[in-house]
């Protein structure tokens, strides 16, 4: 009897989630893709590995930013999307999400059918260095001091002034200190605003 349950259990629960990591997500694919960057994507390491934000710490970047109907976010080094999903969802605005890595892409392409917001978010699979983030209105962080640092010529020419930008620990150190901090539970998290040139 417990040999039988065990296998009941391993073929309908065990196997098809093996499947799935095997398959790379492919299951998700019914829900369409990510956006491709024009030309052949290498396959490299990410910079900084995929390590989500908590509920708290996503909530409380959007308020951070006061974000509201009329933004449009982007998250650079998005993972799942959930940055983005919850900018459509709760606080409805736009979301752009920029990864490299497809695995939490395809998560967060699924994550939006489910919440009902693929109408408002878009997904970019590239390098957030060569992305076009020229529309941003919120920029949201979630990476190391030191690529936050690099990133920071890129952020200054590109986005308009008065532009928000908010990163969860991480900042750009004294290359530029942040306007306001605050602390969202466990998580430290900062606001910069884009100046006039």
């Amino acid at each position: 009897m417990v040999r039988l349950t065990f296998l009941r259990i391993f073929l309908r629960v065990i196997l098809p989630g093996f499947a799935l990591l095997v398959s790379g997500c492919g299951v998700f694919d019914r829900f369409g893709d990510t956006k491709l960057t024009d030309g052949a994507l290498p396959m490299f390491d990410p910079e900084v590995p995929y390590f989500p934000s908590t509920d708290e710490a996503v909530l409380g970047m959007l308020r951070l930013a006061g974000t509201g109907p009329k933004d449009v976010v982007y998250d650079l080094g998005c993972g799942d999307g959930r940055i983005v999903i919850s900018a459509a969802r709760d606080f409805g605005a736009r979301g752009v999400g920029v990864e490299i890595d497809p695995t939490p892409l395809r998560m967060a392409v699924y994550n939006a059918k489910r919440a009902g917001v693929e109408d408002r978010v878009r997904f970019v699979r590239g390098d957030l260095f060569e992305a076009d983030i020229h529309d941003a209105t919120v920029v949201t962080l979630f990476l190391f001091e030191s690529l936050n640092r690099r990133l920071l010529p890129k952020l200054m020419a590109e986005l308009a002034p008065g532009t928000r930008i908010v990163a969860h620990r991480y900042g750009f150190g004294d290359a530029w200190p942040p306007e306001q901090t605050v602390e969202a539970g466990a998580s430290t998290l900062y606001l910069w605003t884009v100046p006039k040139r």
